[in-house]
């Protein structure tokens, strides 16, 4: 049997104590801040990060350089057969495309997963990946069983403030404008490779009632309903655990019997267009 080695890039929210424990390889994720580069959990942290957005400083994603990637990859397979490379969905970054290309350069031992994911969605593909090489499978099917199983997840995201939407072109001025006025707390929607608008709170309490509602119309109309079996809940946040942990607790209310899995901070580079203050919830269908 093949010896497969799993690879992501730090928009999964691994760590690098968690990647040393779950026995996978973590690419960092570079930012650019007023000129220069900085990478994700290696010499920017998250509350470095959050401490720049707010002191108005530029602060820009960028891709891995390929060969960072490549570096990573040479070291993984001196240990390893083959790996799977779990990147950052590609509807919201060229990284994949990316990787995918630079995959040909090895012989059918680099498989790059385009399934969608993001964050806390992209770090159950992970879990999912480890699983399946513990049945069996190898890095071609491990990749063919992820891509089958993209559009089992999704995110919703109730923003603090408009102001980082209007910033990166998402909004307009006049709308952002609007909003600010009215206190509008706009849910988000990640489902496969969009950020789209899904609703318009007026309240967190009214935010939060529209996420669990949306949530459990995914679970009972696309995964199978809400057997805790079923399902893997997932809270998320950007600089917001307090509120976070509370909703956990309000979330495990309203879906008895199902444990909230995680509680993290959504990926840098989704705060980067979101900003500070957001609250999310996903949900993703077991694989099985």
């Amino acid at each position: 049997m093949k010896k497969v080695a799993i690879v992501t890039d730090s928009n999964a929210g691994i760590s690098p104590q968690m990647a040393k424990e779950l026995g996978v390889f973590v690419i960092p994720q570079p930012f650019m801040i007023e000129g220069k580069t900085y990478f994700e959990n290696i010499d920017l942290t998250y509350e470095e990060f959050y401490k720049t957005l707010e002191n108005e400083v530029d602060v820009r994603t960028s891709q891995p350089v390929p060969t960072d990637m490549m570096e990573v990859w040479d070291d993984v397979l001196k240990e390893y057969d083959e790996l799977v490379h779990i990147p950052l969905s590609s509807g919201l970054s060229g990284a994949c495309q990316s990787a995918m290309m630079f995959a040909d350069e090895y012989d059918g031992r680099v498989h790059v997963v385009n399934n969608q994911r993001i964050s806390v969605t992209q770090k159950q593909s992970v879990r999912d990946a480890l699983m399946l090489i513990e049945k069996g499978h190898d890095g071609k099917e491990i990749k063919q069983i992820l891509e089958e199983d993209k559009f089992n997840s999704s995110i919703y995201i109730m923003l603090d403030t408009l102001k980082y939407l209007k910033k990166g072109g998402r909004i307009t001025p006049a709308a952002a404008a609007i909003g600010t006025v009215l206190k509008l707390k706009p849910v988000l929607q990640i489902q496969g490779e969009k950020l789209d608008a899904f609703a318009k709170a007026r309240t967190i309490n009214q935010g939060k009632k529209i996420m669990i509602d949306a949530i459990r119309n995914d679970v009972n109309t696309r995964f199978g309903g809400e057997d805790p079996d079923n399902i893997s809940i997932h809270i998320a946040h950007t600089n917001n655990h307090d509120m976070a942990m509370e909703f956990k607790a309000e979330f495990e209310e309203a879906f008895p019997g199902v444990i909230v899995k995680d509680v993290d901070e959504l990926s840098l580079v989704v705060s980067c267009h979101i900003g500070p203050g957001a609250l999310a919830v996903a949900v993703c269908k077991t694989l099985k």
